[in-house]
């Protein structure tokens, strides 16, 4: 089930989302957007509980937000992970977050990206008609920048013609990538990376090298700071490859340089990961040599974001960043 967490920073954005309440202000639809792991959804997850709950008792209000956080409140459709061929299969996993029906994405053609089809808007429509039990409906979509263009064009129609008393709650990473017919029709609110004194209270039992390490590799994102302080693995997992990192920038030998940088070679989150820990260890380097090492890594950055060959972007990185 999605945890329902404390939610750090955004102080702007909820105030603005309560005022919205308050004044019986509640837009049609909204659409939140900024980088991953910003507490997005967590905001998205706080704002339905609060409209779906408006004017409950105390107890009231407690037994539904333990179904909110179950997705089973008949007033929430979420549509999060999606099933998808070889990679996520696991119908329990799914469950935890989404409610909507995907059955559609396992049969005849199995769905093998995380894009949503236009099958997965009809299975959303289809909840859409449900009637509801409150005054208020909610429906929750991540990364709506995965819709397919005949997706788009079914949930703009939705937006155009929203059934009364139904809130969406978008959430991208790409706003620039939406139509701009979908932008127009929600209620916009961007979302920033926090300083570091928002996001310290969140490992005050973190000892302190631990602690100042996640802040770093977190860069504003409570959502990474989460996932680091409760699962030691993916903390160690993260030091190991950043001491790997740092230990490119001192390597005299090409032969060892070229071996480091063998996990760029392949497009994936390895790379992806990698890179980021040789951007941060190359901040640790004396000003004058980082400056002299900036220009060729974002040259490299550019190139492992184009189809430019990455063996070859590596290659010429560990010849040109020789000490």
């Amino acid at each position: 089930m999605p945890k329902l967490r404390t939610i750090v920073g955004h102080q702007r954005q909820v105030e603005q989302l309560q005022q919205d309440m308050e004044t019986g202000n509640i837009a049609h639809a909204y659409l939140f957007s900024g980088p991953a792991h910003l507490g997005k959804m967590s905001i998205a997850y706080w704002f339905a509980s609060e409209i779906l709950t408006r004017g409950f008792s105390v107890e009231e209000k407690a037994n539904a937000s333990r179904s909110i956080g179950k997705l089973t409140h008949p007033d929430l459709l979420v549509l999060d992970q999606l099933w998808i061929e070889k990679q996520c299969e696991d119908w329990d996993v799914i469950a935890r977050s989404s409610n909507v029906n995907q059955q559609h994405r396992s049969r005849n053609e199995p769905a093998k990206t995380d894009t949503i089809s236009i099958d997965d808007v009809r299975a959303l429509q289809e909840r859409l008609h449900e009637t509801s039990l409150g005054f208020y409906r909610c429906c929750i979509i991540r990364s709506v920048e995965r819709m397919q263009e005949a997706a788009a064009n079914a949930l703009l129609k939705i937006l155009e013609e929203p059934p009364e008393h139904l809130v969406f709650i978008l959430t991208t990473q790409a706003q620039s990538s939406l139509l701009p017919t979908i932008i127009s029709r929600a209620r916009s609110l961007r979302f920033l990376r926090l300083p570091r004194r928002e996001l310290q209270p969140i490992l005050e039992e973190v000892n302190e090298d631990d602690a100042h390490f996640i802040l770093r590799l977190a860069q504003g994102a409570p959502g990474i700071v989460y996932r680091l302080r409760d699962d030691p693995d993916s903390l160690r997992l993260e030091k190991q490859v950043y001491e790997k990192a740092l230990s490119f920038w001192g390597t005299a030998s090409l032969k060892s340089r070229l071996q480091i940088l063998t996990s760029l070679h392949t497009r994936g989150d390895e790379a992806d990961r990698f890179l980021t820990h040789l951007a941060l260890s190359l901040r640790q380097q004396p000003p004058r040599r980082r400056e002299l090492l900036m220009p060729p890594f974002m040259e490299l950055a550019r190139s492992l974001r184009t189809n430019a060959h990455r063996q070859l972007a590596a290659q010429y990185f560990a010849l040109v960043t020789a000490p």
